[in-house]
């Protein structure tokens, strides 16, 4: 087994693996944001997409960042051997990565519901209405 055949296989792998994971990430973890946020759907969604990206971007930089080795493939074996370890590694990155962002959406959570604000801590204060009604004069309002 040659070392490009190897790493071929393992970005081939992790790649796949990424995306499948991130999919599921982003499907499970709606529920969740939506609770979060309050319901709120536009923000959920929104923010869903973010969580997603950082992780493909993180996910996929650690799997180009470790693809070097510094032995050679000598044997079938060998090249399996490697590519268990590569992918034990990235499987290792992609449980930590969904957990720390559920820890942290879920320590969001529990400070906006300590504090009571709506929307996942923003605290939603009301815009002052800038139109006079309609039953004051134009100057009143001013």
């Amino acid at each position: 087994m040659d070392i490009v055949v190897t790493y071929l296989m393992y970005l081939l792998i992790s790649t796949g693996l990424t995306v499948l994971v991130g999919t599921g990430l982003a499907r499970s973890g709606r529920a969740f944001l939506l609770d979060v946020f309050n319901g709120n759907d536009t923000l959920a969604r929104a923010v869903s997409r973010l969580l997603v990206l950082g992780f493909y971007l993180l996910s996929l930089g650690f799997v180009t960042l470790t693809m070097r080795t510094g032995g050679d493939v000598v044997s079938a074996r060998s090249g399996l051997q490697l590519l268990s370890v590569k992918i034990g590694e990235v499987l290792l990155v992609l449980g930590v990565l969904p957990l720390a962002t559920l820890a942290a959406l879920a320590r969001t959570r529990r400070r906006a519901q300590a504090k009571g604000t709506p929307h996942g801590g923003a605290a939603v204060t009301p815009l002052p209405d800038a139109r006079p009604a309609a039953d004051e004069p134009a100057h009143a309002a001013r």
